[in-house]
């Protein structure tokens, strides 16, 4: 199918990318958001190349080679002693063995390189400033209700099918699934502080992961190398609503009482942190049905021990768009994009709880966690992650 007309609710990472692939596969897009602009909140993410294929494939190699670093590996140490326990090979290694890079970037510069894409479209309209209040699906399309976020005026468009692209707490999602989110109890602590102010060992282009007891810290440059992304995962009692709150650098650092020098000394350079509650919530079950589908975090939220959430919801965008282009009507794509992405979705969610457990196990585990990482060695454990990184969206299913 081509020439339908599309609502994406919500222009962050996924909803942008969603923009780009339906745009690219002739629909028209119009892709709505509450916000009014686009500064966005968030220090660094990552894109494996499961999802950097995607984007380059989209026409965004250039810019995200002007934005982005490609780590050339990941150094895994002990929390406490800062002792090596071994690496993941990452740079040539995995564009080599997959065929598309392993990318850090700072959340802002992709949402800006997507939204410079999606403003050179024609085909794809955006509307700023609007809640969607209202929607109602028949046989034939869907109507969103929208209201101006000062409430002074409101508006009805009319689509073939409507995505949700609104975030983890999606106001949409209750149409396919109600199950609440549940507090994970841990929050992740992100701060971005200039590269030269890091001490010195934190200076070079890897990526770094300090495993511990209940608690891990990761670090990368990202901006050119020119700004170290730091994000430290720790326990809480209950988790917060106030999304990217302000977090106290003391109240982080009782988090590290036992932290090497070296770690210690890092935690100590920012002087603000930004603060996430970590949310879990099984995937909906389905994520589309009829003439709507949700997309990204608000389908699949899923922890961030895999670095996957924004990945994942950038395959969505491409598989949905793949659905529409090989199936004759829009719930029989839906549901394809549906079946597509179920089995899919649930294994790199158990991954990620997974990988959870085994970053913040205590001594027993972790010496078996340990002495696995070394006998694998940086080529084996890259090699782990195949299944992840070898994804392509033809070969979805």
């Amino acid at each position: 199918m081509t020439g339908l007309s599309i609502a994406i609710v919500g222009a962050g990472i996924g909803g942008l990318t969603a923009a780009l692939a339906l745009g690219a596969a002739g629909h028209r897009v119009t892709l709505i958001e509450r916000r009014t602009g686009f500064s966005e909140v968030g220090a660094g993410l990552q894109l494996s190349p499961n999802a950097s294929r995607v984007l380059l494939d989209l026409g965004l190699g250039a810019a995200l080679r002007r934005a982005a670093n490609e780590p050339p590996r990941v150094v895994v140490r002990d929390l406490a002693s800062g002792r090596r326990i071994g690496g993941i090979a990452l740079g040539r290694t995995v564009r080599e063995r997959h065929g598309a890079p392993y990318y850090v970037i700072h959340r802002a510069d992709l949402q800006m390189l997507l939204l410079d894409a999606v403003r050179g479209r024609t085909d794809i309209r955006m509307v700023l400033g609007r809640d969607v209040i209202g929607m109602h699906e028949g046989a034939d399309g869907v109507s969103l209700t929208l209201k101006s976020v000062d409430g002074s005026k409101s508006e009805t468009i009319e689509a073939d099918l409507v995505v949700a692209a609104d975030g983890v707490r999606s106001s949409l999602r209750r149409h396919l699934d109600d199950r609440p989110m549940v507090s994970h109890r841990q929050a992740a602590w992100r701060a971005l502080i200039p590269r030269e102010a890091a001490p010195f060992e934190f200076q070079g282009p890897e990526t770094g992961l300090w495993l511990g007891k209940h608690r891990h810290v990761v670090h990368y440059p990202i901006a050119g190398e020119q700004r170290l992304n730091v994000v430290a995962i720790v326990p809480e009692r209950e988790g917060d609503e106030d999304w990217g709150r302000i977090g106290d650098p003391a109240v982080l650092r009782d988090h590290f009482p036992d932290a090497s020098p070296s770690l210690t000394r890092l935690l100590s350079v920012p002087d603000a942190w930004a603060v996430w509650s970590l949310v879990d919530r099984p995937a909906a079950r389905p994520v589309a049905r009829g003439r709507f589908a949700l997309l990204g975090d608000a389908a699949h939220p899923v922890l961030p021990f895999l670095a996957q959430g924004a990945a994942l919801a950038i395959e969505d965008a491409a598989v949905l768009s793949r659905s529409l282009t090989v199936q004759d009507t829009v719930p029989g794509a839906l549901r394809d994009y549906s079946d597509a992405r179920k089995e899919r979705i649930r294994r790199v969610q158990r991954a990620a709880r997974s990988n959870g457990r085994s970053y913040h196990a205590g001594r027993c585990v972790g010496f078996v966690r340990d002495a696995v990482i070394r006998h694998l060695g940086p080529e084996g454990m890259s090699q782990r992650y195949a299944w992840l990184y070898g994804w392509t969206p033809d070969g979805a299913r």
